[in-house]
């Protein structure tokens, strides 16, 4: 294993146990206040919602890189099943370059937006509190997607099996 791919498996382990303790906050926010809604009680959680969505985009942007590396996202290759071998690799290799650049320009576009909200000290709309770090944690997600990408372009150049 490449010192490159060895980087990505550690950040993409770092970033799943994240998305996992994400994930778990997500499910306990959600069940509690659920429960809080019961008529006896009535006392639901204000910012729930918001905190809800702020933790499904860390979940989602950290899961990114780790499912490609398992090549775990959905593939629609109703044509590209009958080419031959070579064929699939070309557009394989093809599909990891543009893929490769369009993550990589999102990612830093998702950091560059980070940036003017850190600046201008917008704050969320119901529990006021700043959130461009959440926005920062989205960007290292698809920067992460988009080294596992890369390390398949380069598998797929070099005539190794993905």
């Amino acid at each position: 294993m490449s010192y490159l791919e060895k980087i990505n498996v550690f950040l993409n382990k770092i970033l799943m146990i994240l998305g996992s303790v994400a994930v778990l906050l997500l499910m306990s926010l959600a069940t509690v206040n659920a429960f809080l809604r019961i008529p006896f009680i009535k006392a639901t959680w204000r910012g729930a919602y918001e905190t809800v969505g702020f933790l499904g985009a860390i979940v989602i942007a950290f899961a990114l890189g780790y499912t490609q590396k398992r090549k775990d996202h959905i593939v629609v290759d109703i044509l590209t099943e009958k080419f031959p071998k070579r064929v699939n690799r070309i557009l394989d290799g093809i599909n990891y370059f543009i893929t490769t650049i369009f993550f990589a320009i999102v990612s830093w576009q998702v950091f560059v937006w980070g940036m003017k909200i850190s600046k201008s000290g917008e704050v969320s709309e119901t529990l006021k509190i700043v959130f461009h770090p959440i926005i920062y944690c989205v960007a290292l997600g698809f920067a992460v997607f988009s080294l596992t990408l890369i390390i398949d372009f380069l598998k797929n150049f070099k005539g190794k099996e993905n």
